[in-house]
C-alpha cells in the first residue's frame, strides 16, 4: 500500500490539473484588466462635469441626464452650466422658426414663471435652447423671446455645441422637409426642471399645462427645502 502511494505521488499529474488553475487566473486578471480600463476610460467623460465647489447636498443619485456645455446669450456672453448653477431652472430647447408646437411651449413657460412668482412666491431661471444655430443667431433669439418675455434667456452656439448639449439632455432632432434654405426641425418637446445644483429633477412633456406644470414645480422646489433641512 505504501508503494502503491509513493508511485502515484512521483507519477505526473494531467495536463488538465495545470490548464484549469491557468486559466481561471488569466480570467480574473482580464476581468481585473478590464474594469480598470473602463474606469479609465470613464474619467474623462465626467470631467468637464466636475463640481469641486458643489456642496455635498448637491451630489445625488438621479438619472445621468445632462451634461458640461458651453453656449452663447442673446448678448454674446458666455453661458456654462457653472455659471447657471444656484437657482432652479426651466429648461426648453427649441427654434424660433417652428410654426406650431414650439410657440406654445414657449408662451406656457412666459405663464409659469409669472405664475410661478404670482402665486407662489417662487422664482426660476427660463432657458431657451436653440436646435437650429445656423438661423437662431442671438440677434434673432432676443427679439423672438422678448415677444413672449424678456426674462427668457436664449442660448445658441456652434452646431457642434448645440449637438453636444442635445445628447447631455437625450433630445432628438433633425431637419425636414428641406426645400432651398426653408426647413423645419423635428424635436423632442421637453422641458427640464433643473435644481439650483443644475442637476436634472424631472422631464415634462406637452400635456402639462401651465397652471399643471406651476403645481409641479412648486411640489419640487418645496420637497428639496424640506429635504436640506433634515
Amino acid at each position: 500500500m505504501r508503494q502503491f502511494s509513493e508511485q502515484n505521488e512521483s507519477s505526473p499529474q494531467p495536463l488538465i490539473y495545470y490548464i484549469v488553475p491557468s486559466a481561471l487566473l488569466a480570467f480574473a486578471g482580464l476581468a481585473t484588466f478590464v474594469h480598470y480600463n473602463d474606469e479609465r476610460r470613464a474619467v474623462p467623460l465626467g470631467e468637464g462635469a466636475r463640481q469641486t465647489s458643489v456642496p455635498k447636498r448637491c451630489t445625488t443619485n438621479r438619472p445621468a441626464i445632462g451634461g458640461p456645455f458651453k453656449l452663447y446669450d442673446t448678448e454674446n456672453n458666455v453661458v456654462t452650466e457653472s455659471k447657471l448653477r444656484g437657482n432652479w431652472t426651466l429648461m426648453y430647447f427649441g427654434y424660433t422658426s417652428c410654426p406650431d408646437v414650439g410657440p406654445a411651449e414657449v408662451q406656457k413657460m412666459a405663464d409659469v414663471i409669472k405664475l410661478l412668482e404670482s402665486k407662489y412666491d417662487t422664482k426660476i431661471t427660463p432657458l431657451f435652447v436653440t436646435i437650429d444655430p445656423q438661423r437662431d443667431s442671438p440677434v434673432q433669439l432676443k427679439a423672438y423671446l422678448s415677444e413672449f418675455d424678456p426674462r427668457i434667456v436664449g442660448l445658441t452656439g456652434s452646431i457642434s455645441a448645440v449637438r453636444q448639449i442635445a445628447q447631455e439632455y437625450r433630445v432628438f432632432f433633425k431637419r425636414v422637409e428641406e426645400i432651398g434654405q426653408d426647413y423645419l426641425v423635428e424635436s423632442s418637446p421637453n422641458m427640464y426642471l433643473l435644481d439650483p445644483c443644475f442637476e436634472t429633477v424631472r422631464c415634462f412633456g406637452v400635456e402639462y399645462e401651465a397652471s399643471d406644470l406651476a403645481v409641479a414645480i412648486t411640489t419640487e422646489v418645496q420637497k428639496a427645502s424640506v429635504s436640506s433641512t433634515n
